[in-house]
Parts: C-alpha cells; structure tokens; sequence
C-alpha cells in the first residue's frame, strides 16, 4: 500500500516537440520553487530542455499536485505526485488517530478492547483512501487537464 497515491501518465504529441515546447514555456511563470501565486499563466514551474517540473497556476489547488515529465520527439510522460508540503500535512492526519489511540491506552480512560485496534485502522484507512485519495485524484485530473489543453496532447491508454 502506498501512503501517497501517484500517477504515470504517457501520451503522444499532435504537433512537433518545438512547438510543444514553446506552448509550455509561454504559458509556464518560470519559478524555481513551486509554490501557488497569483499569475495569467497556466502553471508554475522549471523547464530545462524538454524535462518539466510544474504545478497548476489554480491558486489554492494547483499546487497539490506536482506534474514532471518530458518531452520527446512523438511521445512523452508526465508523472503526477503530491507535493511535498501537502505530504507533511496529510501525514499528519494519518497520525492523528494513532496519537489519540495511544493517549486512551496511555490514560486508561477505557479498558484495552481489540475492536479499538479496527477502529484505529478504519480511521486510518479512511483518511487516506477517502480524504487524501479524493483530493489528489480530483486536483490532479484538474492539473492533468490543464496542461492537455496547453500542450495539444492526447493521452496514451496503456495496456
């Protein structure tokens, strides 16, 4: 089980690598750290070559998700995580319910019953699959989106 969902992502280019290229870095506010601000242009971020790293310029949203990749010649991928920031705070919520879990051991508040240790578990399971899952997938189809529109992509199912 990963903590933190990801995604892998390939597709195919309609147009040629240069003009691919140039579309990211018109609509790209060049910026080595990857943060939300106020900006005209779709995504925050560096590129180097034809190697990206970039965040949606949705303020608030946009930086949940971190989109790396690069592009060939006909083809491409990107690689979608959380960024790190949002990683610290999600971890904290994991740990939330362990932390509860041990002050009510700790403090005898309750006699010790194994359903607890279910409850710890489904607390946590929930938090990730339910809170953090649906997050990152929403926002990151929302970025994913994005940066189609821009580049004049199409995606490549894979097999």
């Amino acid at each position: 089980m990963k903590i933190f969902p990801t995604k892998e992502l390939a597709f195919k280019l309609n147009g040629k690598q240069s003009e691919t290229l140039n579309r990211l870095e018109r609509r790209t506010e060049k910026s080595e750290e990857l943060k939300s601000k106020f900006t005209d242009k779709s995504f925050i971020g560096k590129i180097n070559g034809n190697d990206f790293k970039i965040i949606s310029s949705a303020y608030g949203k946009g930086a949940l998700s971190v989109m790396s990749g690069k592009i060939d010649s006909e083809k491409g991928h990107v690689d979608v995580k959380i960024h790190k920031i949002f990683k610290i705070i999600f971890s904290f919520f994991i740990i939330i319910p362990l932390i509860g879990f041990i002050v009510m051991i700790l403090s005898k508040t309750e006699e010790f019953s194994p359903i607890m240790i279910l409850v710890l578990i489904g607390q946590i399971l929930i938090v990730r699959y339910i809170f953090i899952g649906y997050a990152f997938k929403r926002f990151s189809k929302e970025s994913l989106n994005r940066l189609r529109d821009v580049l004049d992509i199409e995606w490549i199912k894979k097999a």
